[in-house]
């Protein structure tokens, strides 16, 4: 099974960006962060026939989706949000046992407690599933570096928004001791794992960047991980897609 999670940043923008891909790599579960449209903007064939996709939007900002491989269940998924969302920021879908879930996390550069506070609320979130033994599956822009490897030597700025102590403290509180970070897990000591750059100087071919998108899950899902790979080739997004497949 192929999932994937991309930062479109701009769905109107990627439109046939991420018809091409998708066509291209067939993955079975997609999640979008940064849609910045309603339901109402989203291009037609953006709905790709093979799907289930719920749109979670609001104009010009913000807004996730998640797409479905329409053989990979019986009937239309379960789609909802937790109480907590603001901003269309989170949506999640039932599959079984298995809570999969969009996630865009507030950058934090207008409103850093707002950030602190939808932090905690979604490490509350997985928290709560993890009681019921539920499996989890979380994609998205978390919008923090986890650890120093994961910002290129030149972007390194101690205590800056986005690489902070105390935002790294709560990224490891939300792995905690049930989620794992699928990318780190397979490639731990790449100095090279970027998934976003700033959009100039040519930031993003010369690879000077930061990990800021993850595909996080249960122990279980994580151990049957095969690859979780950054695909840079993709798109014009400053975010580029990554991928778990799973055996």
């Amino acid at each position: 099974m192929k999932i994937a999670t991309w930062n479109v940043n701009g769905i109107r923008a990627r439109e046939a960006q991420l018809c091409a891909w998708m066509e291209r790599d067939q993955p079975d579960i997609v999640c979008l962060q940064e849609l910045k449209a309603e339901v109402g903007q989203i291009p037609g064939r953006c709905n790709l026939v093979d799907y289930h996709v719920y749109w979670h939007g609001l104009r010009g900002y913000s807004g996730v989706s998640i797409h479905v491989r329409k053989d990979l269940v019986d009937a239309a998924p379960k789609f909802g949000h937790p109480e907590f969302d603001m901003e269309s920021r989170m949506v999640q879908l039932e599959i079984g046992n298995l809570v999969l879930a969009s996630v865009y996390v507030p950058n934090g550069g207008k409103d850093y407690p707002a950030k602190l506070r939808f932090l905690t609320r979604l490490i509350a979130w997985a928290e709560a599933l993890h009681r019921e033994r539920r499996e989890i599956i979380l994609c998205g822009d978390l919008n923090i570096a986890r650890t120093e490897l994961d910002v290129h030597p030149k972007e390194r700025k101690p205590g800056v928004i986005g690489q902070s102590d105390e935002e790294r403290a709560l990224f490891e509180k939300l792995l905690g001791d049930q989620l794992t970070d699928v990318g780190r897990e397979l490639d731990p000591d790449n100095p090279n794992l970027f998934t976003w750059w700033a959009p100039w100087r040519n930031m993003r071919q010369r690879n000077i960047g930061w990990r800021l998108d993850y595909v996080l899950a249960s122990r279980d899902v994580a151990s049957r991980a095969t690859s979780c790979v950054v695909l840079a080739d993709v798109g014009t997004s400053d975010h580029a897609p990554v991928m778990m497949t799973t055996s």
